[in-house]
């Protein structure tokens, strides 16, 4: 997975969990693009001490994933449920599906979204 798009989602579910400060400089990093010196002279503070935030906070947002996987989960569901979009289209753009052709795919589609229920 990108770095930025990783950094963005452990933010999302994780970033309230940071204090003020912390979120302020990592939303400016590692979402508005940011560099270290532009937020540095921002900030009032050295950019080696917004490059030790960023990674002391990049630490404690991969640390509340490897106890509690929300991220994993969430992209988890999200594959499933673009799998289920995809079998609806396939059977949406069918003329005349074949009868076991449609009994498989509906029984794809109970297959999934009980996979689905299980991981909430």
């Amino acid at each position: 997975m990108e770095e930025r798009y990783r950094q963005a989602l452990l933010y999302d579910f994780y970033g309230d969990l940071l204090t003020a400060h912390q979120q302020q400089i990592y939303e400016d990093f590692a979402l508005n693009d940011l560099s270290l010196s532009e937020i540095a002279e921002e900030q009032n503070i050295s950019r080696q001490g917004v490059h030790d935030l960023v990674k002391r906070c990049n630490k404690l947002l991969s640390g509340y994933e490897e106890k509690l996987h929300l991220v994993e989960k969430f992209l988890m569901i999200q594959k499933k449920a673009e799998s289920i979009c995809g079998i609806s289209e396939y059977l949406l753009g069918e003329e005349n599906p074949s009868s076991g052709d449609l009994r498989q795919k509906i029984s794809d589609i109970r297959q999934i979204s009980q996979e689905i229920i299980k991981e909430l």
